[in-house]
């Protein structure tokens, strides 16, 4: 029987380390199943989900325990799965940057009990006026019984005084 685990990584970035992630993990019959992984402000961040056959797991744990010796943090979580969602909406965002753009949008989708399946956000120079813009990608999940237009309204309450564009697909 297998398992499938989710491994949070994060360290000093460096040359090799992905490919010492996956020796560890083919060591132990796993599988690579998904990941997002990215280099922020020095450091390797890395998410990524992997099967095993459940035998294996105590072996993986102690395999990745060497790796942190090298400075690495990696956090280790099973994984149950989840019933599909009705509905998945994609958003784009961009306007001006200033703090609190992402706290005044996920209240507004948290109101809806909205789940993010996946945001990715970054801040981009202004071509016209030379300051900095907001930019997110968001996908969403939609509860049962609640529409892409009233998450769209719900964010359109925002745009206004967050002075952003929104996308909606």
């Amino acid at each position: 029987m297998h398992t499938t685990l989710i491994l949070t990584v994060l360290g000093p970035d460096h040359p090799g380390l992905v490919k010492s992630l996956s020796e560890v993990l083919n060591q132990q019959q796993g599988n690579w199943t998904e990941s997002r992984m990215v280099h922020l402000g020095g450091q390797f961040a890395g998410l990524l989900q992997v099967s095993l056959p459940r035998e294996r797991v105590a072996n993986l744990k102690v395999a990745l325990d060497v790796l942190q010796d090298s400075g690495l943090k990696v956090l280790i979580a099973e994984t149950t799965e989840t019933p599909a969602t009705n509905e998945i909406l994609k958003v784009e965002v961009l306007g001006l940057d200033r703090p609190g753009i992402i706290r005044d949008m996920t209240t507004q989708l948290a109101s809806l009990k909205v789940n993010i399946e996946e945001l990715f956000s970054e801040q981009r120079p202004a071509p016209m006026s030379g300051g900095t813009l907001f930019f997110a990608a968001l996908t969403l999940s939609l509860p049962e019984g609640i529409s892409a237009e009233q998450v769209q309204t719900k964010l359109e309450e925002l745009s206004d005084q967050l002075m952003v564009d929104l996308n909606f697909a």
